[in-house]
């Protein structure tokens, strides 16, 4: 009875998977049932095609062009401080004051003796003058006339010291107000009211620092490989220029998207370091509002081409696989095409793409994990966008 019952469950079940199969034939995705999945909808674009500059990205950082220690000429008391920490000042501006009022004596002191060395140095010029005169009369030997052309001497001497000295003395009358020797922007006050300060040769006090703003330096290394390319540009005059003739560098802060700040290259080293491979660049940017501070870290780009066409596609569009780039292209008959690609820098949020597709060519640009080579799709063109051209960067 057992093995009766074991043969009819077995029974069982087979008619109930018949029954299965034959419903799916009846009801599923077969092409003779005429019920067959349609292709995924997917967004292609065309390969766009475009003449621009392509760039060569740096990492550098930004420095001041000018920047002073100001150290103070006189010693003596600071009196008053006249600036706030981080304030521009102007070249000239008070930004100091010694107490004075030693240097104000002792210049009235110099003033006095120059007074006294002019009134004896124009007494003796009389009496020399006389001597001519005395001489022919005879009322004066010789010998003193040669005594009074000495006088005379000695006193054009001693007022030219009593001078030297006068000038001297109001010299460091007018280092007790300490002025900003440049434009740009001063750090703290490293000494305050009532200290003490230096102002001998070799141990002067330092009271702060000013360093220029506008504008300011950016320094970069670059590669040999990026040198000899832009020598070569360079020399060829295919190098890009700007409207006065210098290389166009373009500056991007760590909080900045693009390239927003439009400079020019300076100067580049005189020797590539051995040690690194690279040799120095040096650009100078206009910095109106202040906003480049020295001292940052930032990327610049400078040209490594002159106007080129290249072929761009959306960054939505690249796929990996593994190590290789691709895209999924679409055939005139709707069919994707798997294309390997190399690619090249980044231009307004497209690739250039240096190998592997032609322009015009249509390539998915949305539903990429959908599909896969080989497969009918169906394509929709991406609706038409209206970017500004930018330049390229690697």
């Amino acid at each position: 009875m057992k093995r009766k019952w074991i043969i009819a469950v077995t029974a069982a079940g087979v008619a109930g998977f018949a029954v299965i199969v034959s419903g799916c034939h009846r009801g599923g995705s077969s092409p003779a049932g005429g019920h067959a999945m349609p292709p995924a909808e997917v967004t292609v674009a065309p390969v766009e095609q475009r003449e621009l500059v392509q760039w060569e990205e740096l990492t550098g950082r930004t420095a001041s062009i000018e920047y002073v220690e100001v150290r103070p000429r006189v010693s003596g008391h600071i009196e008053k401080v006249h600036f706030e920490s981080g304030q521009l000042v102007k070249k000239g501006d008070v930004l100091f004051v010694i107490d004075c009022r030693w240097y104000k004596a002792e210049s009235d002191r110099r003033e006095a003796e120059l007074a006294m060395a002019k009134a004896r140095s124009e007494n003796a010029e009389r009496e020399a003058k006389r001597n001519t005169q005395l001489l022919a009369s005879k009322a004066l030997s010789k010998e003193e006339a040669e005594a009074r052309e000495a006088r005379y001497a000695e006193a054009r001497a001693a007022l030219l010291a009593a001078q030297a000295a006068r000038d001297s003395a109001q010299l460091d009358l007018e280092h007790t107000s300490i002025r900003s020797p440049i434009n740009g922007r001063v750090s703290r006050a490293i000494v305050t009211e009532g200290n003490y300060i230096s102002g001998m040769a070799g141990t002067a006090t330092l009271l702060t620092t000013i360093v220029s703003v506008d504008p300011v330096y950016v320094y970069a290394d670059m590669d040999e490989n990026a040198l000899l390319r832009f020598n070569s540009l360079s020399q060829s005059g295919e190098l890009a220029k700007d409207s006065n003739g210098r290389v166009p560098v373009e500056l991007q802060l760590g909080d900045e998207s693009g390239f927003p700040h439009r400079g020019y290259v300076e100067s580049l080293d005189n020797r590539v370091d051995p040690q690194s491979g690279s040799i120095v660049l040096r650009a100078v940017l206009p910095n109106p509002d202040g906003r480049i501070v020295p001292g940052l870290f930032a990327r610049i780009r400078v040209p490594s081409s002159g106007k080129t066409p290249v072929l761009l596609v959306e960054e939505t569009s690249i796929g990996t696989d593994q190590a290789q780039k691709f895209v999924l292209s679409v055939s005139s008959t709707n069919t994707t095409l798997y294309r390997p690609v190399k690619l090249g820098p980044a231009v307004d949020g497209k690739r250039i793409v240096r190998e592997g597709l032609a322009a015009g060519e249509r390539v998915i640009v949305n539903g990429l994990a959908r599909v896969r080579p080989g497969i009918p799709v169906n394509p929709v063109e991406a609706g038409a966008t209206n970017r500004d051209p930018k330049v390229a960067r690697n």
